[in-house]
């Protein structure tokens, strides 16, 4: 079966038998084929490329062969760890503050290294900076990210805020992000939106989460596995535990698995096409260890109709901004529409950003003439035919409409992938449209050519002109 037989939608299925930390997804996704090139490019949009950089390496555990990610900060420590190792063994002394409100607890270092490698985070006169959630918001709002990137990334920002806010008894504004807003949490966060995304996946499935077992130490005393935050953000879907004995699923790890899958199923009818592996930092030294410290992503195929066992509630959308090339995919959609006759032009424009930025996969007005020859605008909202709730409610929400009509439809598309066109501006992301292996057609990014233009200080035509000739030759 291929992707574009009717009747059939690709999805990415986490196989969480070891648990889940952030930098292991961003591994994983890199073995499934995104670029760690296109990765670093998308993350550098965040400004932060001073404060970070990105290590992807082949590494193996039990003898599989997978990639291993290292965030390396750029403020004196080396490699902040704090979810990139995800776990120590029973009853080890771990001086992460979680009372101070810490948005993760991503954590597992090397006994050696621990004191060393969390002492400028946790003694409040480090160099990691202490952001929160607005502070977050602005840095991924404020860069030239994809809309659905900025949205999936906030999202998963959000749940692991809301769950600290609880176990801490503090209101949402009130929680100030340690861990989860030092840079490394960042690119972890954002990174999983961006490879999301760059996948062109149209549903998230996941096995149940192993979390682990056994207790860390705080600076307030013993916390159990799985820590509040986790526990907090998975209410609701179906978790394992004790298959390890250590923390195996982070905060960060539950928030991502939390924010984009639609199913949890530990026995899912799929066809897969390719499965990529994320190597943990942890490896235990005991010779019974039974699970490898690795998460297995697959990308597969699945029946639109074969059941979900339990939804997650996707908050990230149905549509990917890149993908392999082959021919066209066919996919249940749904078209949204409600008619508008007393909203102004400002509130109506708001609106489509709102909707393009939740995931739409489009949004357009057409003017009409209503009853009594009012002058009016049909919003229609292209979505996956699994999103029809979810927009609905955001129309009725953001809209003055009364009423919104639906309709299922099967959507063919052009498969999609990105090169990177080399100029003398600067380098420029090119879509290419695909159809059975052929390229159609290849169009410049817009926003990529308008941030040329702006640091060059000329026309946007020009940039434009620029390419045309690098592609001409």
């Amino acid at each position: 079966m291929c992707s574009h037989d009717r009747g059939f939608m690709k999805i990415l299925y986490y196989d969480c038998f070891a648990g889940i930390s952030g930098d292991m997804n961003l591994a994983a996704m890199i073995d499934l084929g995104v670029s760690p090139d296109y990765l670093r490019d998308e993350l550098a949009k965040l400004g932060l490329e001073d404060e970070f950089a990105l290590e992807c390496l082949p590494q193996k555990r039990s003898g599989i062969q997978g990639m291993q990610v290292h965030v390396l900060l750029k403020n004196g420590e080396d490699d902040h760890e704090h979810d990139h190792d995800h776990g120590h063994d029973h009853g080890h002394d771990h001086e992460h503050g979680h009372g101070h409100d810490h948005a993760d607890h991503d954590h597992g270092h090397d006994d050696a290294d621990h004191a060393r490698k969390h002492a400028h985070c946790h003694g409040h006169g480090g160099h990691l900076p202490h952001r929160n959630l607005a502070d977050i918001e602005a840095i991924i709002m404020q860069s030239s990210l994809y809309a659905a990137v900025k949205q999936t990334s906030l999202s998963i920002f959000t749940r692991i805020a809301e769950a600290e806010a609880k176990v801490h008894g503090k209101a949402l504004a009130d929680v100030h992000f340690h861990e989860v807003g030092a840079t490394d949490s960042i690119v972890d966060i954002v990174g999983a939106a961006i490879c999301f995304h760059a996948l062109g996946v149209e549903a998230v499935w996941s096995s149940p989460l192993e979390l682990g077992s056994g207790f860390v130490r705080c600076a307030h005393g013993m916390m159990p596995v799985p820590a509040p935050a986790t526990a907090e953000i998975l209410h609701g879907l179906p978790t394992t535990r004790g298959g390890v004995e250590h923390e195996a699923t982070t905060p960060t790890g539950a928030a991502i698995v939390a924010t984009l899958a639609t199913a949890i199923t530990a026995a899912p009818l799929m066809t897969t096409l390719k499965t990529g592996y994320g190597i943990g930092h942890r490896q235990s030294q005991r010779p019974d260890a039974h699970r490898p410290n690795m998460l297995r992503v697959e990308l597969a195929e699945v029946h639109v109709s074969a059941p979900a066992s339990h939804g997650a509630g996707s908050d990230a959308g149905a549509t990917g901004l890149g993908a392999s090339a082959g021919g066209d995919v066919s996919s249940r959609a749904c078209l949204l529409q409600c008619n508008i006759d007393d909203m102004s032009g400002e509130l109506l424009a708001d609106t489509m950003d709102l909707l393009i930025e939740q995931g739409a996969g489009d949004v357009y007005f057409t003017p009409v003439i209503m009853k009594k020859s009012r002058p009016g605008v049909i919003i229609s909202v292209v979505c996956g035919a699994a999103e029809r709730a979810r927009f609905t409610e955001l129309l009725f929400r953001h809209t003055t409409t009364l009423g919104v009509k639906a309709v299922e439809l099967d959507k063919a598309m052009l498969e999609q992938s990105f090169a990177t066109v080399a100029t003398p501006l600067g380098n420029v992301r090119v879509k290419q449209a695909h159809l059975h292996g052929e390229v159609l057609r290849a169009k410049p990014e817009f926003e990529d050519c308008k941030a040329l233009a702006r640091r060059h200080g000329i026309p946007l035509a020009e940039v434009y002109a620029a390419i045309s000739k690098v592609a001409g030759n």
